[in-house]
């Protein structure tokens, strides 16, 4: 088993190399016992300090992972995590884990931030109790439906979330207050001073969006030599989205962007080859000439926000109301 460290990543080394040993440990490399190299080996075979070897082989015989015997080394105990390698149903984990790594790095998440996101979704599952009421305030009702959905589905069973629209916001009034009643407010960050004038005693958090897959494959298939016109709903949104655009699609140069209310939309229709538009401009987008190549600019609540941002709120919503129940 290769037990090297690799010094350009942001993670201390001894965390490296036990990662590395519970890793074979889970995976069924490091059997149960098994011997570990000696100290000095390791220290050798990882590119690291004998003390910082020293240091992870205590850890992990706290853990109960591996046990020292007096004369002839450290070997793997037979622990929960050696047994569960050994069943014939943790390979469909593996797999599991594997894709998700593979996900992770497609999305530019580096190792140090999916463990991060691991931890927290784990501390999470364990504290979970009752369900946390989240409210997603967008613009849109299927595209806010839909941002709701999502986030519900990536915090898990502990979490409900419904969707509400800015606009029904300001217009009703007890939807305002089943709003304000609710554990957090989710909104986009140009958003977060409206929702916070209308609730003013709700917790209102913001999170990034980003494209879509299907979104970010239409930009990348987009002819270079194509004339791009980015179609917005929102002036102050204009720059954001446009920057989007040209993040997923560097390859094309001409790239204009503009509201969809601007005076010198029909012209700027007339010349481009490819439409962007944004939800809510779909009737805009419909008066380009004919065979011009149009497609939504769709959104999804940026994964590493919801790990990042959301799921410590709720932890900590989870635990203020287990110290209430507690108390009482």
């Amino acid at each position: 088993m290769d037990f090297r460290v690799d010094r350009t990543l942001p993670m201390p080394v001894g965390q490296q190399l036990r990662g590395s040993i519970e890793f074979g440990i889970a995976f069924g490399e490091l059997v149960v016992g098994a011997a570990l190299p000696s100290v000095r080996e390791m220290a050798v075979l990882a590119g690291v300090a004998p003390m910082t070897v020293s240091q992870v082989y205590q850890e992990l015989k706290k853990e109960g992972l591996v046990e020292a015997r007096l004369g002839s080394g450290t070997f793997i105990c037979d622990s929960s995590r050696a047994r569960a390698a050994r069943r014939a149903d943790i390979e469909t984990l593996h797999a599991r884990i594997d894709a998700a790594i593979d996900q992770a790095r497609v999305l530019g998440v580096d190792d140090l931030d999916l463990a991060t996101m691991v931890n927290a979704r784990l501390v999470y599952a364990r504290r979970a109790g009752r369900k946390t009421d989240i409210v997603m305030a967008g613009l849109f009702p299927d595209a806010t439906a839909s941002y709701a959905d999502y986030i519900e589905l990536r915090l898990g069973r502990g979490a409900h979330v419904e969707p509400m629209t800015i606009a029904d916001l300001r217009e009703h009034g007890e939807l305002r207050a089943r709003a304000g009643s609710a554990d957090l407010i989710v909104t986009f960050t140009n958003r977060h001073a409206e929702v916070l004038a209308l609730l003013p005693r709700a917790k209102v958090v913001t999170i990034r969006f980003i494209p879509s897959e299907t979104t970010r494959m239409s930009l990348a298939s987009i002819n270079p030599t194509a004339r791009v016109l980015v179609l917005s709903r929102f002036p102050d949104f204009l720059p954001i989205f446009r920057a989007g655009v040209r993040r997923f699609a560097s390859h094309v140069p001409d790239v204009k962007a503009i509201n969809y209310d601007d005076p010198m939309v029909e012209a700027h229709l007339r010349d481009c080859d490819v439409v962007v538009y944004a939800t809510g401009t779909e009737g805009t987008a419909e008066q380009t000439r004919a065979g011009i190549h149009k497609f939504e600019y769709r959104h999804i609540p940026d994964p590493s926000d919801i790990d990042r941002v959301l799921l410590p709120l709720i932890d900590r919503t989870v635990r203020g109301a287990h110290q209430q129940k507690e108390t009482a």
